[in-house]
């Protein structure tokens, strides 16, 4: 029998005991180590006991140390664009700790549009394991006249975190440390807000009316900008998701769960 108490688990456990979506991904995925396959499991059920895993559209988290284990969406394990399954390209490393992009022509292409989300009901996250100012955006979306839609854990003074919808609108905090689970979200037409470790850094309130990017997909390494890639970034993710607007309550408690996942893999931060 599978505990509850966070990747915590007896040595009869077997595959079969496990969560069904859960199942689905580490089958999907040939996930076949027990303490990953543990901290899946418990990822998902602490995620529906917090009543937002039906929140997400998409969950990476980066489990199984190959590319090819890399590109599942926990959320929806199919092998099909619309399953928002990656793909990488222009090279990065993949190993037991995440996906390392190389900060100069690497990164994952998500497939999902910004436009398929709520337009003020948003959010995106990543987990950093690396200390690095480096400038460029570790998940995001940009399309002219539209959202910039984009988390980063260190921007353009070198010690920024934000996640943006245009120049002027974004929440944003001084950030030495680039480690941790940042989450960026817009909550309605002016309210944007990003958190740190479960955190609440910033609000900004400004309002803004325009429409989410229509064609630029989220691309995980870097920003998509008008369909091509840029703003590379250097820092290690060991988590990344994509989904809608989360509670502060939630947010906490998404942190909670994505660090006890990191935690039980031996990669938190």
């Amino acid at each position: 029998m599978i505990l509850s108490t966070h990747g915590i688990i007896g040595s009869s456990v077997t595959v079969a005991s496990g969560d069904a979506d859960a199942l689905a991904f580490i089958t999907a995925a040939g996930i076949t180590d027990t303490t990953q396959k543990s901290a899946i499991n418990t990822l998902v059920t602490d995620l529906k006991t917090a009543n937002i895993w039906t929140k997400m559209k998409a969950l990476y988290p980066f489990v199984g140390g190959t590319a090819a284990s890399h590109r599942f969406n926990l959320k929806d394990p199919r092998t099909v664009n619309a399953a928002f399954y990656l793909d990488f390209i222009g090279g990065g490393t993949h190993s037991s700790n995440g996906y390392l992009p190389n900060g100069t022509t690497a990164y994952a292409n998500t497939k999902l549009i910004p436009s398929s989300l709520n337009n003020y009901n948003s959010h995106l996250s990543t987990y950093s394991r690396s200390q690095s100012l480096n400038s460029g955006i570790d998940i995001g979306a940009i399309q002219e006249g539209n959202y910039y839609l984009q988390v980063y854990s260190a921007g353009l003074s070198g010690s920024r975190a934000s996640l943006q919808r245009n120049d002027s609108d974004f929440a944003v905090f001084t950030n030495v440390l680039t480690t941790g689970h940042y989450i960026g979200q817009i909550l309605s037409q002016s309210n944007s807000k990003i958190y740190k470790n479960g955190v609440l850094r910033n609000t900004n309130t400004t309002t803004n009316s325009i429409t989410l990017p229509t064609s630029s997909a989220v691309y995980i390494g870097s920003a998509n900008i008008n369909g091509t890639a840029g703003a590379y970034s250097n820092r290690e993710s060991a988590f990344a998701s994509i989904g809608d607007g989360l509670t502060d309550g939630e947010s906490t408690a998404f942190y909670t769960a994505v660090q006890a996942y990191n935690t039980t893999l031996n990669r938190q931060v």
